[in-house]
């Protein structure tokens, strides 16, 4: 008898779920029990993402949508995200609807679990971000969405400012799964003079749904 496959989160987060599905093997909370207005924290590990890497990267589509061409450029279309890193790598984040099928060829790296994926919502998430790092996410030379490689509560991260509108404002990042403990932990004790609460999958598919419109 073949064991079914369980796929674990590696976030821990405080609070009693209200609603979840089961999804792809893995445990999904759509909504927690007292979410408040935000701004949000948001579990996106189930998220399925991927690592690109060719020395010609402008032959590449992954998903439709073609990799930009400078590094720290994003394109968000369709609920997919790609991010340019460096020269011969991108990371495809894909954010919302119907998980799709694996882009074919050996280019591509599914790291899904090897990886935390978390996101930031709603006002005075820049305030908590600068106590954790000395990236600049509002930097106005850059439109968002933007990528930024570098250190987040002194952890390499990739980060991404999706939104900094006055009636939206995100970020999104990855970093190694082994540091999942302590990052949610840091960011938590940043955003508890602001209310930052854990949020479920719900509360982040409306804000992005709003930011797609």
């Amino acid at each position: 008898m073949t064991a079914e496959i369980k796929r674990q989160s590696p976030v821990s987060f405080p609070g009693n779920p209200l609603k979840t599905e089961m999804r792809d093997h893995w445990t999904v909370v759509l909504e927690y029990e007292a979410e408040g207005e935000g701004p949000y924290l948001f579990d996106l590990s189930h998220r399925t993402r991927w690592d690109l890497q060719d020395t010609d990267l402008s032959s590449f589509q992954p998903l439709g949508i073609g990799v930009p061409d400078t590094p720290g450029q994003c394109i968000f279309e369709n609920g997919v995200l790609v991010n340019r890193m460096n020269r011969t790598q991108a990371s495809i984040w894909h954010l919302c609807g119907e998980n799709p099928d694996a882009p074919d060829g050996p280019a591509y790296t599914e790291t899904i679990d090897a990886t935390l994926f978390l996101g930031l919502v709603g006002q005075n998430i820049f305030a908590i971000a600068e106590k954790l790092s000395a990236l600049d996410f509002m930097d106005r030379s850059k439109s968002a969405p933007f990528l930024l490689q570098g250190p987040f509560s002194h952890v390499p991260c990739q980060v991404v400012t999706l939104e900094r509108t006055t009636e939206r404002s995100g970020i999104l990042f990855t970093c190694s799964r082994g540091y999942s403990r302590d990052m949610t932990h840091a960011i938590l004790a940043a955003g508890e003079e602001f209310g930052l609460q854990p949020a479920g999958e719900k509360a982040f598919m409306r804000w992005i749904e709003a930011l797609s419109s």
